[in-house]
């Protein structure tokens, strides 16, 4: 069974005084390894997710190089006519990445 690779991995969030996400800390794949960790702002992620890009929640696992323990997957869903975007299996109004710290 093939584990599902994926281009980033968001470690922690801060949202604007809106409820959007203003910003992610975050982890790219290089290669078969990861950056040091990267801020994207929220429409860096919207075109990494439109992109195709598969995105997931999660946190580095200390003294593991680049092995992460993945929370969830990210989606952008289409609600009200707002581009929204939340960990897989949620029905958020706005702007969640569950399990993610918020900074």
């Amino acid at each position: 069974m093939s584990r599902v690779k994926f281009d980033a991995i968001i470690e922690a969030v801060h949202y604007a005084p809106g409820g959007q996400i203003a910003w992610v800390r975050a982890y790219e794949r290089r290669g078969p390894s990861f950056s040091d960790c990267v801020i994207l702002d929220r429409a860096a992620l919207i075109a990494r997710l439109r992109a195709g890009k598969r995105l997931a929640a999660g946190r580095r696992i200390p003294l593991k190089a680049s092995t992460f323990e993945i929370s969830a997957p990210l989606q952008l869903v289409q609600r009200h006519g707002q581009q929204i975007i939340a960990t897989a299996g949620s029905q958020p109004e706005q702007d969640h990445l569950a399990a993610v710290p918020i900074l």
